[in-house]
């Protein structure tokens, strides 16, 4: 008896036992309908970084991310890991733009020195990209501004200097210039900022860069001067021929200080910045509960605020966290793309060098870590991570679903006229295997491909032995009337393609 064949009757047997299954509450309703389209959906993307922390670049030269110290055969391997067609297949880069690149207004700039590896990285990541006939978009972010650009005139320094906003914004519009003219990147936006709300970084007279210790480059970016921001930099693109090129609002912490702490109500209040966004962007970390100031939930607020002018309004998540590289993690992208309304997420750092982040990355979650010898680790995080990158590409929509257990969270991408299969990911970050019982509405198929990953085996301690399931093919899944019954085990997430 075929593999094939034994599935099919092991399910058309569970499938006899639904009815009983429900009327005794034992399996949780769900349902996916293809039909009820949400919003377009740009991809899953890849951020890597390179220079972010040092405060000399001369003497103490960073290369946070790691891939120079990998052989070529190693970078080959990455490179199809994340960018391959059995890879992560991102649609997405983030490139950041640091404080490195002019010493002063006016100079000449350098845009190589301090960006080197991660050119090199997005670069291979192209190549393999469209050679398998895809594209990436790119969005660059401008991590934080030169020591002279600022009032303090130190690094980190929390002020922009007035009389250096054309020079600020002539600084990324340079940098742009070259990774459209010279690297032949294809760049679509850029952000203003990285965490620019967040005032509560300096003290009061905004001298001191280096409160928190080893905080990454920042600048206190308030709504009013992101607004004033947005037309310049447009004009300043459009001078440079560089049109197709998007401004986005720079990048708060998270959807709730976006939403609350002023950041979209100073674009809707001011026309001119409105209607020169190219796309709203926002960190899309997330805390919960009342503990601390870092609080900041899932919403749509902000969001919702701009597109009531402009519907048309796209919105990416430019980083969040890999958390610790769980089914929680895909929970909180599915907070991002349900609760916040996302178009795309682009997740923090995915390449990592730890010992290069002064007094350790508070984000250390990731794909994959190079140690100082040169040997790189597959984490858990990329096999979590290619759950959906696989499962959401771009063109796709994202779908409405349903769900009466709040442990089970459903994302499902309609193939929406693309060459992309219909995707449905479910998550069960409870502690508890769990059955659901599923009804597939719309879609293309009524056969579907299963993959899995799931937590593994915890200690004494409650940490997982990464022991678990990496991307596994669980076979092949028929419906039955439009209805699945799936086990799900605790700690997992699967994902079913349309055949």
């Amino acid at each position: 008896m075929s593999i094939h064949l034994l599935l099919g009757l092991i399910m058309l047997f569970t499938l006899s036992g639904r009815a009983q299954e429900f009327e005794d509450f034992t399996a949780v309703r769900a349902e996916v309908d293809f039909s009820d389209k949400l919003r377009v959906w740009d991809g899953f993307g890849f951020n890597y970084v390179e220079t972010a922390q040092t405060m000399d670049y001369a003497k103490d030269p960073q290369e946070y991310g790691g891939f120079s110290l990998l052989d070529p055969s190693e970078k080959e391997e990455i490179i199809d890991m994340v960018f391959g067609a059995d890879g992560l297949r991102v649609s997405l880069i983030k490139m950041f733009l640091d404080p490195w690149h002019q010493t002063g207004p006016g100079a000449e700039f350098d845009h190589r020195t301090t960006t080197k590896t991660m050119r090199e990285f997005v670069r291979m990541g192209l190549n393999t990209t469209r050679e398998r006939g895809e594209d990436l978009q790119i969005i660059t972010t401008l991590y934080g501004p030169p020591a002279w650009a600022t009032q303090q005139k130190i690094l980190r320094g929390r002020d922009i200097d007035p009389k250096m906003k054309g020079a600020v914004a002539d600084y990324m519009v340079d940098w742009i210039r070259f990774l459209d003219e010279e690297e032949k990147f294809p760049i679509k936006y850029i952000s203003l900022h990285n965490e620019g709300e967040d005032w509560y970084r300096w003290p009061a007279d905004g001298k001191d860069g280096n409160i928190g210790h080893g905080h990454d480059y920042n600048m206190h970016w308030p709504g009013e001067l992101v607004a004033e921001f947005i037309p310049l930099m447009r004009s300043k693109l459009d001078a440079r021929g560089l049109t197709q090129v998007g401004v986005t609002n720079g990048e708060p912490t998270n959807w709730y200080r976006f939403s609350t702490w002023g950041q979209a109500d100073a674009l809707a209040r001011d026309r001119d910045a409105l209607n020169n966004l190219g796309i709203i962007t926002s960190h899309g970390f997330y805390s919960g509960g009342y503990r601390n100031r870092w609080f900041g939930p899932h919403t749509s607020e902000g969001i919702d605020k701009l597109r009531a002018l402009r519907p048309e309004l796209k919105a990416w998540v430019t980083s969040t966290s890999w958390s610790a590289m769980d089914a929680k993690n895909i929970k909180e992208m599915h907070g991002n793309i349900y609760t916040s309304k996302v178009n795309a997420i682009i997740p923090w750092a995915g390449i990592q060098r730890p010992p290069q982040w002064v007094g350790g990355d508070p984000n250390p979650g990731s794909a994959f870590t190079i140690s100082e010898n040169g040997d790189y680790t597959v984490r858990r995080g990329y096999y979590f991570y290619k759950q959906v990158t696989r499962a959401g590409r771009p063109g796709m929509a994202v779908t409405n679903t349903i769900s009466n257990d709040s442990q089970v969270a459903i994302m499902a991408f309609a193939h929406n006229g693309t060459a992309n299969p219909d995707a449905i990911v479910i998550t069960n970050w409870g502690d508890d295997d769990k059955q659901v019982d599923l009804t597939v509405k719309w879609s293309s198929s009524n056969s579907f491909e299963a993959f899995r990953t799931t937590e593994g085996d915890k200690d004494a301690n409650g940490k997982s032995k990464d022991n678990g399931e990496k991307y596994n093919y669980l076979g092949d899944y028929e419906t039955a009337d439009g209805k699945l019954l799936l086990s799900l085990p605790k700690g997992s997430v699967t994902t079913l393609f349309a055949k």
